[in-house]
């Protein structure tokens, strides 16, 4: 007779979205760093958060509030209104682990949500699949950024490149990772709000901005069913977001002059900043590329912190169960 499950601890990975010239329409997943959430079993009814650890106390510990909370919630009910129960008459306590700096650009609120869900989707014997817990991942981004995106969640809960196609109805396209890629990420030690972020970006585009961001977007993808990162390099270039927000990266600008001097394939902005990725052949140029930026913002008088990662083709995974 198997044994029931109290408790399940799931790790959920930094995402980086747009990934360069795909606002909003693109993202991938990276190996590390990323959050780590604690699903359990609880006798007190409803959803509770006993603890956020790493995170500076700046994230609510009100389940309302919180964007893992909230996904939970919105899974908890639908469970139970199509079945009539969400399998136990207990509740389930959350305890978040934050290995993502709040406001960094590298998906944070995305990773403790995802996390979240997975756990609680395990703990109540998985009634739903990865893809069918999609929406309720992206009702935290809602009460993150105020819309609920799914170009950080979505690449964060299946893995690899995911391309979201369209909202209503739903639309998501996993793409194919590239075998070979290292991916140099530096955190500017800032805070940059994703609602700010949106509000510098201007209303109207130019049409030759458009055309050129439109060849882009098509080259990027095309290079990641190619496995040529070269190209892939070279489709990175953004014409119409990155102009805007480097604005708000002090530093940023000659941190990505030196990534591509140091042997980037590209860079560009992850997410709404501030963090920066740049696309390397392998984990040694990564390296490097990596250091170089730190050094450069330095210079800017901004500390930051660097990663370098491979592609995560397989998104949240559960690391123990109980």
């Amino acid at each position: 007779m198997q044994k029931s499950i109290e408790s399940v601890s799931v790790f959920a990975p930094a995402t980086i979205a747009n990934v360069g010239s795909a606002f909003d329409v693109l993202g991938c997943a990276l190996e590390a760093p990323g959050d780590t959430v604690v699903a359990t079993f609880c006798e007190r009814p409803g959803i509770t958060i006993t603890a956020i650890h790493g995170d500076d106390g700046k994230l609510p510990l009100d389940p309302t509030h919180n964007t893992a909370g909230v996904s939970v919630c919105c899974l908890v009910d639908a469970l139970t209104n199509k079945s009539g129960t969400p399998g136990t008459n207990r509740g389930i306590s959350l305890e978040l682990h934050k290995g993502l700096p709040v406001g960094s650009g590298l998906g944070s609120s995305s990773a403790s949500t995802v996390a979240a869900v997975v756990a609680a989707n395990e703990l109540l014997g998985s009634p739903l699949s990865r893809i069918e817990l999609l929406p309720f991942a992206m009702e935290g981004e809602r009460v993150a950024c105020g819309a609920a995106h799914a170009d950080n969640v979505a690449p964060c809960l299946l893995g690899g490149f995911v391309l979201i196609r369209s909202y209503d109805p739903l639309d998501v396209i996993q793409l194919p990772a590239p075998s070979s890629a290292s991916i140099a990420v530096v955190n500017p030690h800032l805070e940059l709000k994703t609602s700010d972020a949106r509000k510098i970006l201007k209303a109207h585009v130019p049409l030759a901005s458009a055309v050129a961001q439109w060849g882009n977007v098509a080259a990027l993808v095309a290079g990641l069913f190619r496995d040529d990162l070269e190209l892939m390099g070279r489709a990175l270039h953004d014409t119409i977001i990155e102009p805007e927000r480097a604005q708000l990266i002090p530093g940023y600008k000659e941190a990505k002059s030196a990534a591509l001097s140091a042997g980037a394939l590209g860079c560009s902005i992850s997410g709404s900043g501030p963090s920066i990725f740049a696309l390397c052949n392998d984990p040694l140029t990564a390296e490097r590329v990596a250091t170089v930026m730190v050094e450069a913002f330095y210079k800017a008088g901004v500390s930051s912190t660097k990663h370098v990662s491979g592609i995560n083709t397989v998104g949240a995974r559960v690391i123990e169960r109980k």
